[in-house]
């Protein structure tokens, strides 16, 4: 899912227009780049449309766009009959864009077979649709045993599974498959195509309404922010912050995937297109392939934990925990500091240990010719007011932020927003809703699947058997659980399966419920950058020229604080501002940054000079104990981390 479309036009994206000057052979090409997309991320291979049906699709696209934010914001109607007709648009529109192998499509053509698949699998929805109050009133006999609801259910239920595939992926169709056989073993038929299909324990589960009813408004929002030139704004931006300090290249990659990062959605998305121009930059400065590469992907994955925006899962949490999306955004806030902390931390050292230096100053943007495009932040700046302080809903506080971007546009000569870009951004906005929807209905189906069977029960009383009432060893049990069902999953559907199968074990712990909702989002996002299906990693690698393995590897040693932080904010909840004092606060986020600090430098091996591999340890064993928010480990986690710093310190001195 692509909050800010990732198939810019260049005018819209400036830093695309940038990629374009690489060159070099070392680095990827905006040939390259495109392959990358079309290889790791499913929502780039699409159909091609020119001529009049490529005009006829793109306004079909931005038609959809348009209804879906009238049935977000006036729609009033039986939720089964607004979400089942938009599930039946999402297979027209999916089906028109997505073909069924992906690199074998000819412009302006559509196999007899798709068609048929296409209209047949949308007719179950839209038959739903219009007749919800009829098919609300029949019983689960009348319907079970009725063969053509059954048969138009099962329809629906595989159209919009074939439809997963094409544009989401295989992994979460393995977990889908595996929970399906494992649910028809112990449910009758009948049963679990009812629920699946015609209740809202299925298809039309928590997921596919919150992304109907807030979820698709954004995703337009992005696509018409994204056209007022933000995310090159966001590039330049952090190259006047760190651009001239030692490994400056490196420091804006983590600053800028972290702003662009926070409104994509899409960890694959945002290292491709922001890794365009990073990337080369990195490793013209002196990183390794592989570190560049990294660097890019843990940074665009962290963005997908960034406030305020969150990608879609904050939306998400925010129906599933019951608290307002302010909640969700304030308590994120530390978390993800102490994050792109400890990325900006190995970068730093990383540098330094290279001896690499910063950006000449020449060929950084002037900062006050940039700062005077800082208008271009007003949309994101009122959505966040508009829903922090409760004024509107967030669907209405979305759509005024769409007009306000396209306000703040006008005063851009180079990004103003016309007419013909307007449609642009209805399409990219309908285009991008497809995957996402998509992996909703899906993730309901794996919801249902859970719940039907008992399996969630089952999950939560075998890890917490095995825990014996230890919660570190149920936190790595879960954290386990958690990469393994994430990996090759987007966020959105991601997060809907970590809350439906791991969330509960931790709450049954004693983890208070947001903490645990944190802990599962954190290692189900972390998937994209751990090996072996590292997706994010690799299509840094592929940018980079580097080794996919090393790059993962890699990425996940500079994401380390993903690795540390969610145990603390569930052994000590004050982190996300739960049940805590302001000195409270201090005091934890002040402990977690040394620790944060101590494994960085641990994993570097290198502080002020090289470090033995004693020092190593200590520093990781300080960083560690840290995690524990007891005083004694504090003190003790302090105290070897501080040794070792005057340890560095001394030996520096010595080697002068």
């Amino acid at each position: 899912m692509s909050f800010l479309h990732k198939k810019a036009d260049n005018d819209a994206a400036g830093h695309v227009s940038a990629a374009e000057e690489v060159h070099d052979t070392s680095t990827g090409t905006m040939e390259d780049v495109e392959a990358v997309m079309k290889k790791y991320d499913r929502e780039s291979n699409v159909r091609v449309w020119e001529g009049i049906p490529g005009q006829v699709i793109r306004w079909l696209m931005a038609g959809f766009s348009l209804f879906c934010l009238y049935l977000t914001l006036f729609d009033k109607s039986l939720p089964e009959k607004r979400l089942t007709l938009f599930l039946g648009l999402i297979i027209i529109i999916g089906y028109l864009n997505f073909p069924m192998r992906k690199n074998h499509v000819k412009p302006n053509s559509v196999p007899w077979y798709d068609v048929i698949i296409m209209v047949v699998g949308a007719f179950p929805f839209f038959y739903f649709a219009f007749n919800a109050q009829d098919i609300l009133l029949k019983s689960y006999n009348q319907l079970s045993k009725d063969p053509f609801m059954l048969t138009i259910a099962i329809i629906g239920i595989l159209a919009l599974v074939e439809l997963c595939r094409r544009s989401v992926g295989v992994p979460i169709l393995c977990v889908v498959g595996l929970l399906l056989i494992y649910t028809f073993a112990n449910v009758r038929f009948g049963k679990v195509i009812y629920d699946l299909f015609y209740t809202t324990n299925g298809l039309m589960n928590t997921p596919v309404n919150v992304c109907q009813k807030y979820i698709v408004v954004f995703i337009i929002f992005g696509a018409f922010l994204e056209r007022t030139g933000i995310s090159n704004f966001f590039i330049q931006l952090a190259n006047c912050i760190a651009g001239k300090y030692a490994g400056g290249p490196a420091k804006v990659a983590v600053i800028s995937s972290a702003l662009c990062g926070m409104v994509s959605g899409s960890s694959v998305g945002n290292t491709v297109t922001t890794g365009s121009v990073t990337i080369p930059m990195m490793k013209d400065t002196g990183y390794k392939p592989e570190f560049a590469g990294a660097v890019e992907a843990a940074s665009s994955t962290g963005g997908q934990i960034m406030p305020p925006i969150m990608g879609a899962a904050a939306f998400l949490m925010a129906d599933f925990v019951g608290v307002p999306y302010s909640n969700i955004i304030v308590r994120a806030i530390l978390p993800a500091l102490l994050y792109f902390t400890g990325i900006f931390i190995s970068v730093h050292l990383e540098a330094k240990k290279l001896g690499l230096s910063g950006i000449p100053k020449e060929k950084l943007p002037v900062f006050k010719l940039l700062i005077r495009k800082i208008y271009l932040l007003l949309p994101l700046v009122m959505l966040v007011i508009w829903v922090s302080g409760n004024y509107m809903t967030m669907q209405k506080a979305a759509s005024y932020a769409i007009v306000l971007s396209v306000i703040v546009s006008l005063f851009d000569k180079e990004n103003r927003i016309s007419v013909t870009k307007c449609i642009d951004a209805l399409e990219a906005g309908g285009r991008g809703v497809i995957s996402v929807a998509v992996a909703c209905g899906v993730a309901g189906i794996i919801s249902g699947s859970i719940t039907m069977t008992g399996l969630a029960n089952d999950l939560i009383n075998g890890i917490i058997s095995v825990a014996n009432g230890k919660l570190i060893i149920a936190l790595l049990l879960t954290m386990l659980c958690c990469i393994v069902l994430g990996m090759g999953v987007p966020t959105t559907a991601n997060y809907c399966i970590m809350a439906a199968t791991c969330a509960p074990i931790l709450v049954r712990m004693g983890v208070p419920t947001l903490a645990a909702h944190f802990f599962v989002f954190y290692f189900g996002i972390v998937a994209d950058i751990t090996p072996p299906v590292a997706l994010a990693a690799y299509a840094g690698s592929a940018i980079a020229k580097a080794n996919p393995m090393k790059t993962a590897f890699t990425a996940s040693k500079l994401a380390i604080a993903v690795f540390i932080v969610p145990y603390v904010f569930c052994f000590n909840p004050a982190m996300l501002l739960i049940d805590t004092t302001p000195l409270k606060v201090v005091q934890i986020f002040i402990t977690s940054l040394i620790g944060v600090f101590g494994l960085s430098s641990s994993l570097e091996g290198f502080l002020s000079v090289k470090m033995s591999v004693p020092v190593r340890v200590l520093m990781a064993a300080g960083g560690l104990m840290l995690i524990d928010p007891s005083l004694m480990t504090d003190v003790v986690g302090i105290l070897l981390i501080v040794g070792c710093c005057v340890w560095q310190t001394a030996q520096k001195k010595k080697t002068a």
